[in-house]
């Protein structure tokens, strides 16, 4: 049984703000012993996983920003490809197999063919976490295991299922609030985005109730699929920590 649990929500270019929770617990004195993750939140729950501090994958993505999130993710047809996300886990040095992080993960994906929600926390690490973060219409799924994966966020966007048997207390973090904002001309990403945040909201919520702590970063100017400020995104994760401060102090 590990101590804390910490569970990271998907949410594209917001889950940047999942950095500054973990920078604010650190800062605080608390290191999760297990995490879990869905799409983008899975990809940030590895990467500190494998032994990265929070500032120092900030500083990683940061890199990418000036090229654009979008640019640097997407090809010519529109679609991610698989390309940028490799060359992440290259520049962090991302380990290829669960069993070399020095904290345990499990990561959330939905197979298309069976329609269920699987998770992984053993073997191959790279194309689980890709198949997680496999946005449809966006991201092509991933053939792995015999099936096709997709984002994890379809099924079960805060995925406490499996960490939750095996954590004395369990820290939720969601970028993904619902907010009743709009702009007046909208794209087809901002579509999608408002989409997915519908989608996701009732799951989410059921999932929160097994959280003993639960955290929702102030996250509405910020697109899923734009990384223009990824500083902003970090530290809207920390306030959100700062928030609940006093709780954190009585649970360490």
């Amino acid at each position: 049984m590990f101590k804390t649990g910490l569970v990271l929500s998907g949410g594209g270019a917001r889950s940047i703000a999942h950095l500054g929770v973990l920078q604010g617990l650190e800062d605080l004195g608390i290191r999760p012993k297990a995490i879990a993750g869905a799409s983008a939140g899975a990809v940030i729950g590895a990467l500190y996983a494998a032994g990265n501090s929070p500032k120092d994958i900030l500083e990683s993505i940061r890199a990418t920003a000036s090229h654009g999130f979008i640019n640097k993710l997407l090809s010519g047809s529109g679609l991610f490809t698989v390309a940028g996300l490799t060359q992440l886990f290259k520049d962090t040095n991302l380990p290829h197999h669960f069993e070399e992080l020095t904290i345990p993960l499990w990561v959330s994906a939905t197979n298309l063919l069976t329609s269920q929600t699987v998770t992984f926390s053993s073997g191959p690490l790279h194309k689980a976490l890709i198949g997680s973060c496999a946005v449809p219409g966006v991201f092509m799924p991933v053939r792995f295991n015999g099936g096709y994966l997709a984002d994890g966020g379809i099924l079960d966007n805060l995925p406490v299922k499996d960490i939750r048997k095996v954590c004395e207390v369990l820290i939720g973090s969601n970028v993904n609030k619902m907010h009743g904002t709009l702009p007046k001309k909208i794209s087809r990403l901002q579509v999608i985005d408002r989409c997915f945040h519908l989608m996701l909201a009732h799951q989410v919520a059921a999932s929160a109730v097994f959280c003993d702590h639960y955290l929702e970063p102030k996250l509405y100017h910020y697109p899923m699929f734009e990384l223009k400020n990824p500083d902003r995104m970090f530290n809207a994760g920390y306030r959100a920590v700062m928030a609940q401060k006093d709780e954190f102090l009585r649970m360490r």
